[in-house]
């Protein structure tokens, strides 16, 4: 018996030299690790894990030069005669475009505040039956200093818009292959509206689900030119396209020092907290603080500072409008409010982390090892929440969790009578 116990002593000696840290195992963790960092679909999960938590990320941030002013339905039915709403659907009256007197009268308001830039986010292109009202618009569109106008890119064989129209950026740096590239026009305005504005381009990004993702710049057959957003803020700035260097995938440089980092698609990530440094508007509101401001009269909106502003215009709920990025984006370049990737020497600390977890993994138990997973997921992620709103740092979500829940699950499924086996033959 006692020789017996002895021999079952060593045998469990032995079971035990066999747990010690596995190369084999340090080397697939150093590898997926590495797998992670490298492959786009496993990127794309971070960036919407980025995006779900900026959207839930508490911050206060201050207010920036730009105003949007949103025609949602009941400033339609407002502007509508009765005749012309009685055969929308009930709750649908803002699903239409504004006649170009409506677009007019906004004009009319807006300009009785002298603003230097006024963006109209909504492509003007009307019913055949509207175009006698144009001219009316154009009369008022004369009158503002610099005017943005929605125009959509389209491709090869479509009714092409000359390269002359549109304004290119010559000091480009940098490979453009990963730029969207575009040869001709979808949708424009008439020419005697794109004879007094500036076009500003607003295409979509062709990556689905990213709402984060705001295109400064296209590819327009071989000539870099600027999106929507980074027009307004030249026509702002009163920056001409020769003072705007271009470092593809990496950032777009503006005299005044301004750097925004730019993917290498041409997009900027947006931060969505910077919607509330936006002053917003109803078209009712605006029309009643046009009309005090006139008479000189007190008004419960202080709209002076309009005039240094960019104000947008946009209709709320338009199916034929993209989504609303652009306020957004001209609010985080303006005030600086970027989310900031964490150094990448964070990722190769996080996985040789992992790597020294995997050297222990088998002498922590089971119920050990899947409580500190849960403990440590939730903690990080509360970090990672407080950093993304405090201080606009983004550290990897997808990588750590990804190797601790990789180990969990080696270490919960694997059996532990592999080991004993082969420590009793």
């Amino acid at each position: 018996m006692l020789d017996f116990g002895c021999f079952s002593q060593a045998r469990s000696l032995a079971s035990a030299a066999m747990r010690r840290p596995s190369t084999w195992l340090l080397i697939v963790i150093i590898l997926v690790g590495a797998f992670i960092l490298r492959e786009p679909r496993l990127q794309a999960i971070d960036d919407s894990l980025r995006g779900w938590f900026m959207t839930h990320a508490e911050s206060t941030l201050p207010p920036t030069p730009v105003t949007q002013v949103e025609i949602g339905r009941e400033d339609i039915e407002h502007l509508t005669t009765p005749e012309q709403s009685k055969p929308l659907p009930p709750g649908q009256a803002a699903r239409r475009s504004l006649s170009p007197l409506e677009y007019a009268l906004f004009l009319q308001a807006v300009l009785e505040f002298r603003p230097n830039v006024v963006a109209i986010e909504s492509l003007l292109i009307w019913r055949d039956r509207d175009k006698v009202q144009e001219q009316v618009f154009i009369d008022q569109a004369m009158r503002v200093p610099k005017l943005l106008v929605a125009v959509e890119l389209g491709a090869k064989g479509e009714r092409e818009l000359s390269i002359e129209d549109l304004p290119d950026l010559p000091n480009v740096f940098g490979p453009r292959g990963g730029l969207p590239e575009f040869t001709g026009v979808r949708r424009q305005p008439d020419e005697d509206i794109r004879l007094i504005s500036t076009p500003g381009l607003i295409n979509s990004p062709d990556e689905k689900g990213n709402a984060f993702r705001v295109p400064m710049i296209f590819d327009c057959r071989g000539q870099i030119v600027p999106a929507f957003a980074l027009e307004a803020i030249m026509l702002w700035l009163r920056l001409t396209p020769a003072e705007v260097n271009v470092e593809l995938g990496r950032q777009i440089t503006l005299p005044n020092g301004w750097k925004i980092p730019i993917h290498r698609d041409g997009t900027t990530t947006i931060n969505p907290t910077a919607r509330q440094s936006v002053r917003r508007l109803s078209l009712n509101e605006l029309l009643l603080a046009a009309q005090e401001h006139e008479k000189n009269q007190p008004s419960a909106r202080n709209l002076e500072n309009l005039k240094d502003q960019i104000i947008l215009l946009r209709i709320a709920d338009d199916p034929l409008q993209p989504p609303n990025p652009f306020s957004a984006a001209i609010a985080t370049i303006q005030g600086n409010f970027y989310i900031r990737s964490a150094p990448p020497a964070l990722e190769w600390i996080i996985i040789f982390a992992a790597a020294l977890l995997a050297s222990f993994l088998w002498r922590i138990s089971k119920a050990n090892l899947f409580s500190f997973a849960i403990i440590f997921s939730a903690g990080y992620a509360l970090v990672a929440l407080g950093l993304l709103g405090q201080q606009r740092v983004w550290i990897p979500m997808f990588l750590p969790m990804a190797l601790l829940w990789f180990l969990v699950v080696l270490r919960v499924f694997s059996s532990e009578a592999k080991h004993e086996i082969a420590a009793t033959g």
